[in-house]
């Protein structure tokens, strides 16, 4: 039997709307051992233009799990991005 779902208690979202997702490549930033987490979330903010509760959470799947997906779109899109975070001494790539 299978175990029932419980739809009345969906997670609610403060109505950030998701950045345009066309584009097959993504932007990923890899854990350093170096950086604190502050400075992590600070970079993230500024640079990738994230919410404050969206870089948390990206630096906590960062630290436990090595990488964290940050953006997905276009390459050329995606690049400024990648150099900003590169400029920060942060590890990022475009896979």
């Amino acid at each position: 039997m299978k175990p029932k779902i419980d739809t009345d208690n969906k997670p609610e979202f403060d109505g950030q709307v998701a950045e345009d997702l066309s584009g097959g490549h993504f932007l990923i930033l890899h854990n350093d051992d170096v950086h604190s987490f502050d400075y992590v979330i600070d970079s993230l903010i500024e640079i990738c233009e994230m919410e404050t509760t969206q870089a948390e959470q990206c630096t906590y799947l960062v630290h436990y799990k090595g990488k964290c997906d940050v953006r997905k779109g276009d390459f050329d899109k995606l690049k400024p991005f990648r150099e900003g975070l590169i400029d920060r001494g942060l590890n990022a790539t475009i896979d």
